[in-house]
This record gives C-alpha cells, structure tokens and sequence, in this order.
C-alpha cells in the first residue's frame, strides 16, 4: 500500500530532526533557529522557491540567503532534503573538519549556499546587493515578450541582523531603490544568546522597515505554513517595494523544556531533551532517518529541471531574436572578460607611458576607468557619499535611480553597506562591483572586505587619500595602520601604485582577478611619474632604478617610491630602488625572482607613510625602517610629509644608518 504524501507537519519536523540530530552528533550549533523556523522554511522553499537541485548555477534561480547563518543546519537540511549534492553522510559530519557542512554556511562548500554567512547582518546586506544586481541585468537585457532575467532574492534574518548596523544601511538604501524582488523573512522568536531581547531591543520594527519605503506584513503566524505562504504570495505581488514578513516563531519549537529559551539557541539540546522532543513532535525515526514519502514530499528535481527547461526555451528564442545580447549576457554571468581586453590594456599602458604625468593616484584611477569603463559593462562602480574625492565616476557612468537602471551608485554614508552589497552583486554574477570611500574609512567596512576575500569574490575595493598626504583633516581622517591591515587580511591584493602605470597595472589585476577581491590604495596629493617602459609591474615588486653593484635596498610603494628615487641620488654609495605596489603580488613570485629584485645579503630600508612593522618581513631588524607609528597631524601636506621625516635626505640617512 503505498504511503499518503507527507503532510506539511512532517515536512517541518522532517528539518527539526536533521537539525537537532546534527547538532547532537557535533555536541555544538544551534538547534533553536532551525526548530523555529521550520515551517517558515517550508512555506518557502516547498512553496515558492523557484530553483533546480541539479543544476545550483542556473542564472534565472531565486537567490535564498540565510543571513542567520548560526541557524545553518536548516539549509543543509533544505539542501539534503529538495535534492542537492549534499549525502546525509555530510550531515552526520556537521562542524567536523573538512565536511561540506561547517557551523556557518560558505560559499563554493556545499551546492546551493548562495553566499557564506554567520557575521550578522551581511547575509541580509548580500541579498540586497544580489536584488540590485536583479534589477540592473533586467534592465539590460531583458526586452519586450524576453523577461530572461526575472527571479526574486529571499533572505531569512534574525534579530541578531535587525541589530548590527549594518542591516539599517542596507535595508535603507534597498527601499530607496524600490528593489520589489528583494523579500526578507524576519525569525521574530524574541530570544538572543544572552536571553528575551526585550531587555535591550525593543526597536519598533515594523516602523523602521516602512519608513525606509518596504512593504511590511507583520504578526505573521511563523508556525502556519499556509499564512507564511500566503505573506509570500502578496509580496511576490509587490512591484515597487522590497517585502519584510514578520513571522512570530517560537525558538526551538518542539522541544518540550527548551522551547522558547535562550538555552534552544546555540547548545545541542542533550540526549534526553532529544528524545523527548522526538516523542512530542512525534518523529518516531532513528536519527538522520528520513521516510520515503518525506524524500519524496521535499523533492524539488523534477519541477526544479521543469522551471529551468522552461527558461532555457526562453533563452533559445531570446537567442534566436537577440543574438549578441544573448552572447553577452552569457559572457557576463560566466564572468569572463571581453576578448579585446588585454589589448585595451596594453594601448592605454603605452598611452600613459607616452604622455608622463604626474597626477594624484586617484586621478590615475579615474584615468584607468575612463578607457576601460567603456568597454566592461559589467562595472558597476559607486562610492559612499565620497565620488568628488575618489574619483570613483567617469563619462561612461549612468547613475542608477528607482526607476531606471544603470551601472552607478550613490551608496550614501554606508561603508560596511556598500561593500556588503557589493558582495551580493559579485555572487549573483553578471557584474564586477568596485566602490569607494576613503583608507581610514575601511576600518568601518571590514568585515565585509574580510569576507570578499573568504568567499574568492571579484570585488574591488578603492581607498583614496591614502596618508597623512591627506592633509588639514587632521588624524581622524589620516590612515596610519591600514594599509598593512589590509594586506594581513588573506587573499586581498592590495595595490599601492606610485603613478598613473602603476594604478592602471592594479585595475587590469584587479579586474583579471576573479578568484579574490582587490584593494586600491591612492593618493589624494599628485605624485610625479616614474619612467621605465620595462617595468614589471605586474609581479607586485620590480626594481624601478638600478645602480651598479649597489650596496643597498630602498624598497617603497606608492607615494614614496619618488622619496627613494631622490634618496638614490643624494647618497654616495650605489643604491637599488624597489618599487613594491603589491607586496602579496610579490610574495607570490617564485623564489628567483625574488631574489633577484631584493638579493641575499644587501641591507634594507623601506620607505611607507604608515606603520613600520609590517615591513620588517623584507628588511629584518638589521635593516631599517622610515614610516609612521604615532597618529597624524592637522596641517598642509608637504609640512607634513616634512614633519614626520618623509624627506629623501630622512631616507639616504637611513640607508647610511644601514650600511655601517
């Protein structure tokens, strides 16, 4: 006889057990968020998800965040239950080493997680972005009866993301876009770590969502699959506005002595607990046993391969009528550059060669898009309320409004927003997202710069006024210690050019780069040129003037390198200049090359305007150092620069101090 198809209590419960029996096996994780928010999870992904397990790539997918990302075992158990690559052995190894289920969801480990979440607040600010990169590939190619480009972006959050700022910046700037793709399911269970919430959150929530122009459905029965469902429907009906579903929940929903505590959030419930909860959910199953009829209740292969069949028919007819937009819309999202790229490049290199001048890095920068821009529709540039100073938009940028697309934003003062979002745009594929703000700034941004570099994505990060060269501002506004923070964080590529080759040498890596992000470092004040048509630049360090048998390294970046080269010519013994724009670039070369732009046995001396440590690594503690470990001051640049021993005779003294 065969089974009656599973009911959507068993569907739920289905994901209580995986959740609670993973996070017993790992005697670690958060069982309660999943347990709350099960039927939530059903209503969606059962309901309204739009996706195919076989195929977790396919453009025209829904994006699905899981911005409380402690919550994770409810989208492995998701992933494991519709149909994806992920085995119930993965889920026996929840937060084991090596397992494709780790405590937080990341991205590029388990098919289908869209984006690595666990920091609150970014995965919503991700979603933003991946509803922004929606609209604006809509808006390009999508052309009358061809709507090739039309999915939604979901997010589920907690009150953990409703409480970083960050949410606030996001969210803020998606209503003023009117993102009406972009739906956010808020787990309103009332309960953090540390207890009920309403000790220290008592936001009213339903009001700051729709004043920043969201539609808002609120006291949403989280526990009742078809009221869920329904507050999808009407926001999938929403044209204008991103939706915010309030769904009161009940963390750990099931468990009979921990539901509704802080103790079901982040600690396995225990042997007792579990069991005990098996019998009043009643799950009468072995742990990580799922029913047949429940494999088959959650299955979404045969509509998933369906819904992309229907698309992928679409997308032949669009081909047939729109041919080289179908070819580039197919370029775009594999996410590879134009074919006439390197050769763009190589003219706008000789080109700047040629003409010699000297200008402000981020001048040089403006310079570099100017000629690129043009032909990489794919750059999606913006800046965080800063585009006058960092030069972040050229002749070929369109600001992008509500009601039109474009491939320019006005994030506002966001910094950690901006870069979030960026994030998303990257993972939703179809652009390459650069924005600005200034160095001293990126402390606000980090985390997400952090997570640019975890998830490998092509974000361009561009920090201008680089030094204490910024000037008047003073030492609130003068970065000190960034830019070597910012090179400890792995697989960022930070480029500090000296002139107008160098910083079009770091956007050509930058742009070439598609398995890490890149930071930027400029100049606010002009830098004079440095020629040499030969330079390596490319391999982040290079010797930019030599001398013969040269007893001596200078070794700078950016706005010294010129120090050095001065330096080079006050000082009576043969000195070798090295200009190092890159030094994770250079570290990356092999040994003989290496050595051979900084040979064994000749003394050091770096020249950065920031802090001395980080250089230690290629001069040693014999060699020296001429930097800045103290905070700036407020005063004009050159006097500055004078101040704090950023002369070239400071910089021939320290050579001389190394050579006796």
């Amino acid at each position: 006889m065969t089974p009656p198809p599973a009911s959507d209590a068993e569907l739920a419960n289905a994901l209580r057990a995986l959740a609670m029996d993973a996070v017993e096996a790992a005697k670690s994780g958060h069982p309660g968020m999943p347990m709350g928010m099960a039927e939530v999870a059903v209503a969606l992904w059962d309901r309204n998800l739009r996706h195919n397990p076989g195929n977790p790539a396919w453009p025209n997918r829904d994006r699905f965040v899981l911005s409380n990302g402690h919550g994770s075992m409810l989208l492995y158990a998701l992933l494991h239950l519709t149909g994806y690559d992920l085995p119930i052995g993965e889920l026996k190894r929840f937060r084991q080493l090596h397992s494709k289920t780790p405590g937080h969801p990341e991205y590029g480990c388990a098919p289908g997680v869209e984006t690595t979440t666990g920091p609150l607040g970014q995965g919503i600010s991700n979603a933003v972005g991946m509803a922004i990169a929606e609209k604006l590939l809509a808006a390009e190619f999508n052309q009358p009866g061809f709507e090739v480009v039309d999915h939604h972006s979901y997010a589920f959050l907690g009150d953990g993301c409703m409480m970083e700022g960050i949410s606030h910046e996001s969210c803020a700037l998606a209503g003023t876009l009117g993102l009406g793709k972009l739906i956010a399911l808020y787990d309103d269970n009332g309960i953090s770590i540390d207890g009920e919430v309403k000790r220290w959150f008592t936001d009213q929530t339903v009001a700051r969502f729709k004043a920043y122009g969201w539609q808002v459905i609120p006291e949403v029965n989280g526990h009742d699959v078809e009221a869920v469902a329904r507050a999808i429907r009407k926001a999938k009906r929403e044209k204008e506005r991103p939706t915010l579903i309030c769904c009161k929940t009940v963390i750990g929903k099931g468990s009979p002595n921990r539901a509704g505590s802080a103790k079901a959030h982040g600690e396995a419930l225990g042997e007792k607990e579990v069991a005990a909860t098996r019998e009043a959910i009643g799950w009468h199953h072995p742990p990580f046993e799922i029913p047949a009829q429940i494999y088959a209740g959650w299955s979404a292969k045969r509509r998933g391969a369906a819904a992309e069949r229907k698309w992928r028919k679409l997308f032949a007819d669009y081909e047939r009528v729109h041919g080289s937009l179908a070819a580039e819309f197919r370029r775009r999202m594999s996410g590879d550059l134009p074919g006439d790229f390197q050769a763009r490049v190589d003219a706008l290199r000789a080109e700047l060669e040629a003409k010699g001048e000297s200008v402000a890095t981020r001048r040089a920068s403006q310079l570099a898009l100017e000629a690129l821009k043009p032909a990489l529709p794919e750059l999606v540039g913006g800046s965080a309320d800063l585009t006058g100073s960092n030069l972040t938009m050229v002749k070929a940028s369109k600001a992008i409004s509500r009601k039109d697309g474009g491939n320019y934003l006005y994030y506002g003062v966001r910094e950690f927003g901006m870069c979030a979002m960026m994030n998303g745009i990257a993972l939703h594929g179809g652009f390459i997202p650069y924005g600005g703000t200034f160095l001293v700034f990126s402390d606000y941004a980090r985390n997400a710069i952090r997570m640019a570099a975890l998830m490998r994505q092509r974000v361009i990060f561009v920090f201008t006024h680089d030094s204490v060269g910024l000037g008047e501002d003073g030492p609130t506004h003068q970065p000190i210690e960034h830019t070597a923070s910012l090179r400890l964080i792995p697989n960022l590529d930070v480029w500090r050019p000296c002139d107008t080759v160098e910083t079009a040498v770091a956007w050509t890596a930058a742009l070439q780069r598609s398995h890490g992000p890149t930071a930027l470092v400029l100049s606010r004040q002009s830098l004079p040129f440095v020629p040499g048509a030969a330079r390596a630049i490319e391999r982040g360090g290079y010797v930019a003037a030599d001398a013969l048998a040269p007893k001596a390294v200078i070794i700078a970046s950016g706005s010294e390198v010129h120090l050095a080269l001065a330096a080079q010519k006050l000082l009576e013994v043969p000195v070798r200049v090295v200009s190092m724009p890159s030094t994770s670039v250079f570290d990356r070369q092999d040994a003989a090359y290496r050595e051979s732009v900084l040979p064994k046995g000749l003394p050091r001396v770096a020249v950065e305007a920031g802090v001395e440590d980080y250089w230690r690594k290629y001069v040693g503690l014999e060699g020296a150092v001429v930097g800045i470990d103290r905070f700036g001051e407020s005063g004009p640049a050159p006097e500055l620069f004078r101040y704090f021993g950023f002369t070239a005779e400071n910089v021939a003294k320290a050579v001389r101090s190394v050579l006796q």
